[in-house]
């Protein structure tokens, strides 16, 4: 068994370690980003709800919902971005809506990225404390998840 799981710890690793570009084909990295984002917006989703007074204030489920998203927000996905897996990649068309800008305008998404994390940080500490401590943080959220958002992703089609 720990064989096993060796083998498949040293094949994930090279496989995450190997470049994405060499078949030309960001497939797995753009399904994975779409996950990365549908565990935010899940999570912001239950957190929204509970502002908004669309479903009842659970403290439990609101630190839980926070907690998940600065976990996230902390981990590493940068093999998940790689350079060119963006709107203009060929055979993706539709698939994402990352821009090249997020490539090209660097450190500019990492310093987005940061001021979300910074914001979710704030978010994980309060949201356990009452709803009005939780829509107090909100606003930060959202204007995290905006600044990304407003200038690294392309429209809806």
């Amino acid at each position: 068994m720990k064989k096993t799981l060796a083998i498949t710890g040293i094949a994930l690793a090279m496989s995450l370690g190997a470049p994405a570009g060499i078949a030309g084909d960001f497939d797995k990295q753009i399904k994975a980003r779409q996950a990365y984002m549908q565990i935010f917006s899940f999570n912001l989703g239950q957190l929204g709800a509970m502002a908004k007074g669309d479903a009842p204030y659970d403290a439990k489920a609101a630190n839980a919902a926070a907690q998940n998203m600065l976990l996230a927000a902390r981990m590493d996905n940068s093999a998940m971005w790689p350079k060119g897996s963006d709107v203009e990649v060929p055979g993706h068309k539709g698939e994402t809506r990352a821009k090249p800008e997020i490539w090209t305008t660097w450190p500019k998404v990492s310093e987005k990225h940061q001021d979300l994390t910074r914001a979710l940080e704030t978010m994980a500490s309060v949201a356990g404390n009452g709803l009005g401590a939780m829509r107090g943080a909100m606003g930060g959220v959202g204007d995290g998840c905006k600044g990304c958002h407003e200038s690294f992703r392309a429209p809806k089609e």
